[in-house]
């Protein structure tokens, strides 16, 4: 028995964090942590409460000025706010938070109307400092926690310097279709034999045993005019995972930043590179639900002000996507009459025309920072009987109750 308890092991229940604050202060170095000799007295700042000038030398010297030090309260992480220490400028190396600190105390102080910096901030101020410190830690964690659920090469941000919204209640982020009850996705039985999808396709590739046209360039620029469907090599393909026909696959490749937007139409998403014409940009993933219960829905929807309902009507008008409970970052896209994302119909691994996936593709060259919309009734041309158009109820308004966006 004594054999078998040496292969016992027990999960720790604390955090690396935790433990690391243990080993502070004990004093205890550890090198799985981190922590040596050199740096066993050093803690990290969570985020700065308050700022004063205090006069350390009163300057009775003759030809001698007082001397003003600068200090600021921290909240040391890892501590309870009661263990916050006022600190000296020097002491502090933590260049972003203090960068962040003063951006926030002027925000703060030209709401009041107050032109100057007072030597020591008062308690209304002070609390509306730390507010917003939390309030970006919880963001923080979203922000990670969505990161960490990702598996493709863009990373997401999120920022809100506009109110005091967190992430949505009731909302999870999903990066595939949710299947609803009563709805089997039939996966594909058989896949291409090519060797070089592009330039050497057997028998048209998966695209061409559909009996339409490869729907991408050498840079996976979709080549095909909207309403047009993509067919994708699947995982029954001899192709690789590097094969053009591969682009809505591999997920999002740009870096997109979800935001508060400042003018009442609740999130956004905004790109912080910049992105081609014709590039792949998201799907719409949610919920994949029947057109009864997409309609059970959207009453329900229609009396809270908000819908996130997008019909798969590619063929037969069976099945509806639903974003608003389950999505991803396309949750939080917002409607423009002058969209640059355009919808195209996507079948990779489920060739049932009944349940295409929905990805967005850019309509032009979208620079850093632009945000990114589609228009939420948009129509295909209409003389191809195959088409996509939107749920004509679709008005995808952030959280229920939020006011209807308009045009951007």
């Amino acid at each position: 028995m004594a054999e078998n308890l040496k292969e016992c092991q027990v999960a720790c229940k604390a955090t690396l964090e935790q433990l690391e604050t243990v080993c502070r202060e004990e004093g205890v170095i550890c090198k799985d942590l981190g922590i040596n000799k050199y740096n066993l007295c050093d803690f990290e700042v969570e985020y700065l409460c308050n700022y004063k000038k205090v006069v350390v030398s009163n300057g009775k010297t003759p030809g001698r000025t007082p001397e003003v030090q600068e200090f600021y309260l921290v909240k040391w992480k890892g501590y309870p706010e009661s263990m916050s220490t006022w600190e000296p400028r020097k002491n502090l190396k933590c260049v972003d938070l203090l960068t962040q600190f003063w951006e926030d105390v002027h925000k703060e102080l030209k709401r009041q109307k107050k032109r100057s910096i007072p030597k020591k901030l008062d308690s209304a101020i002070s609390s509306h400092l730390v507010q917003k410190a939390k309030h970006r830690q919880i963001l923080r964690q979203w922000e990670v926690h969505l990161n960490s659920l990702g598996t493709h090469k863009g990373r997401i941000s999120v920022c809100n310097e506009v109110d005091s919204e967190g992430p949505p209640k009731n909302f999870t982020y999903i990066n595939d279709y949710k299947v609803g009850e009563g709805i089997t996705l039939t996966e594909v039985a058989v896949g291409c034999e090519c060797t070089d999808c592009l330039d050497n396709p057997v028998d048209g590739c998966c695209a061409g045993a559909s009996q339409h046209r490869f729907a991408y360039n050498d840079s996976g620029q979709v080549r095909i005019r909207p309403g047009m469907p993509i067919y994708e090599c699947n995982k029954r393909c001899r192709c690789g995972p590097d094969c053009p026909n591969r682009v809505v696959q591999r997920g999002i490749q740009y870096s997109l930043c979800i935001f508060r937007t400042d003018n009442g139409r609740g999130w956004g998403v905004r790109t912080m590179e910049r992105i081609r014409k014709n590039t792949f940009v998201m799907e719409y993933v949610g919920e994949i639900i029947t057109t009864e219960e997409a309609e059970r829905r959207g009453h329900i929807y229609d009396r809270e002000g908000a819908t996130y309902l997008f019909d798969l009507d590619y063929v037969d008008d069976e099945y509806t996507v639903d974003a608003a409970h389950y999505g991803n970052i396309s949750h939080f896209v917002n409607h423009s009459c002058d969209p640059n994302l355009q919808v195209y119909n996507v079948f990779i691994n489920n060739l049932d025309e009944r349940l295409p996936r929905i990805a967005f593709f850019a309509t032009r060259t979208i620079k850093t920072g632009e945000e990114l919309t589609f228009d939420y009734k948009m129509q295909i041309d209409p003389v191809d009987a195959e088409s996509t158009k939107m749920d004509s109820n679709f008005s995808l308004t952030g959280l229920p109750g939020s006011p209807k966006r308009e045009c951007v």
